[in-house]
């Protein structure tokens, strides 16, 4: 069985929620977390808050600093979760249920971890 992080991808980050769709989200999402936890597939994850970020980007051989995840693009990071699965399919399988995709534009990204065997 191998890892795979799930990263949630939301199109405009600088949308605010009310706290009202924050409650019905985060209540979506721990009910979404809890389904894969009852497999024993659940391994971990976080929320990423959107107002304290900086982004080190390397220009003309200079590290400039930006403030937040929103420099030259609209998209961020809103969380991941790492989860145990059989092969990416079934990864997928997982994100396709994720709250983060009612969001208009948003997405969530599948990549397998890299194991600690050599590969980089």
């Amino acid at each position: 069985m191998d890892e795979f992080i799930l990263v949630f991808r939301h199109e405009d980050g600088k949308k605010l929620a009310s706290p009202e769709q924050m409650q019905a989200w985060m209540k979506q999402t721990m009910d979404w977390i809890g389904g894969i936890a009852a497999q024993n597939k659940f391994i971990s994850g976080t929320g990423l808050p959107f107002d304290e970020a900086r982004v080190i980007t390397n220009k003309n051989s200079g590290k400039v600093v930006t403030n937040g995840p929103f420099g030259d693009i609209k998209e961020t990071i809103g969380g991941f979760i790492m989860v145990k699965a059989d092969s990416i399919d079934e990864a997928v399988d997982f994100a396709k249920g994720s709250p983060v995709l009612q969001g208009e534009g948003n997405s969530v990204e599948v990549r397998k971890v890299a194991k600690n065997d050599g590969m980089h």
